[in-house]
């Protein structure tokens, strides 16, 4: 059996104790780039980490609920990653704003697009064309990601696009969300942190575990932080990377990236009893 790392922070151990005291009732949720997958070039690109859905499927096995909450689209991360092997899970896409509703049932839920990003869809074109040589635009449909990880210099080149977007934000009631190296403009009202939460009440769960890499993933350990003042203990947990040292910082537990994460979650697997 392998052994469970142990939490840095006193929270951290309270909400671990939690899960395995009553894993039946506990909720595990894991953002998808950068977590269960590597951050890769191409986003299309991005398949899961070695063991990453079997790791799933075996934490599905163990706990009440299993969740994926990711800022790709909900379907598109299910087809990439053939996330509909997982019995049970949720996948939250767009940061929350899509459900996707699972193997058996129908279409993925989405709200109405907001009038601003087709505006910006028709600028963004021009934005790049002035940026340096590689940036290209991710249009997620409910979302537009402008990603600079090809270029020479990304972080330089995120900053020479940063003012453009702004503007656009500005002028078309967005928001403008850094991530590792790329810059999406999405509409306001949905964030991880409330997506979580809003899945904790749902499922009535008695612990959560979150485990992110990315800048985003902050309002969720920043839910999990609240929910433990409701009364639900939780645990966070960093994909460690060099690209976003303070998402590290702010976790309870860290691991080396998405093979860390999959090591978690398997030693989990392993430690709880089936259901």
């Amino acid at each position: 059996m392998r052994v469970l790392p142990q939490p840095r922070t006193a929270a951290g151990r309270e909400g671990l104790a939690a899960l395995l005291a009553e894993p039946g009732r506990a909720l595990v949720a894991c953002d998808y780039d950068g977590t269960l997958a590597p951050i890769v070039e191409h986003p299309d690109q991005a398949l899961p980490a070695p063991g990453a859905i079997d790791a799933l499927v075996a934490v599905a096995g163990v706990v009440g609920s299993v969740a994926v909450v990711t800022g790709r689209p909900a379907a598109a991360a299910v087809h990439l990653a053939d996330l509909g092997r997982v019995p049970g899970i949720v996948v939250l896409g767009l940061y929350g704003a899509q459900r996707w509703p699972g193997a058996s049932a129908g279409t993925t839920s989405a709200p109405v697009p907001a009038p601003g990003l087709d505006a910006v869809r028709a600028a963004l074109p021009d934005v790049v064309a002035g940026a340096p040589a590689g940036t290209y635009v991710e249009d997620k449909g409910g979302s537009l990601a402008v990603h600079t990880r090809r270029t020479a210099d990304p972080p330089a080149a995120l900053d020479a696009v940063r003012p453009a977007l702004e503007q656009l934000a500005a002028r078309h009631g967005l928001r403008l969300d850094p991530g590792r190296l790329v810059l999406e403009l999405r509409p306001p009202g949905a964030d991880k942190g409330l997506a979580l939460e809003a899945l904790v009440r749902e499922r009535r769960a008695r612990s959560v575990l979150f485990a992110g890499d990315d800048l985003g993933d902050l309002a969720a350990f920043e839910a999990v932080r609240r929910l433990r003042l409701a009364g639900v203990p939780g645990l966070t947990v960093a994909s460690a990377s060099t690209e976003t040292p303070e998402v590290a910082a702010e976790a309870d537990l860290v691991v080396p990236g998405p093979p860390g994460v999959v090591a978690l979650l398997t030693s989990l697997a392993r430690t709880l009893p089936s259901r």
